[in-house]
């Protein structure tokens, strides 16, 4: 995964994120870490009208720029992405979604959208940082 170099968690959390065409998305509000790796893997925005909805977008890709996290994806893909809970532990198959919906291959995967690796696993969920708002 290619998160932000130097960034831990919680320096996340609060950042402007903005699309791939410069327009802004919304704020994180969590950080979910890779379950084998420890790692920092998605983000949540806020999305929808009055923010409402809390939507995930790969860190795979961002880089930050001051106050802001720049993602490679369209505002419009990110708010068209899968409805799933973030207030708990993103589980392999909601992760496959997710990288399915985002076109890409799930670290690890030997295809896009989370088809099983070499071992066969389909690999390890997420889980939100503690320190990011979310919970463990």
């Amino acid at each position: 995964m290619n998160a932000p170099l130097g960034d831990a968690p919680r320096s996340l959390t609060g950042l402007h994120v903005v699309d791939a065409d410069g327009a802004k998305v919304g704020t994180v509000q969590q950080v979910y870490r890779d379950d084998a790796t420890n790692d920092p893997e998605w983000i949540t925005v806020r999305t929808g009208l009055f923010g409402m909805r809390e939507t995930f977008i790969p860190l795979a890709g961002a880089r930050r720029a001051g106050d802001e996290l720049h993602v490679p994806h369209a505002k419009e893909t990110i708010k068209a992405a899968p409805r799933i809970d973030a207030d708990g532990h993103l589980d392999p198959s909601e992760e496959a979604e997710l990288y399915r919906h985002y076109g890409m291959a799930r670290p690890g995967a030997s295809g896009p959208g989370g088809a099983p690796g070499p071992g066969g696993e389909p690999g390890a969920g997420g889980r939100p940082d503690p320190g990011s708002g979310g919970t463990s």
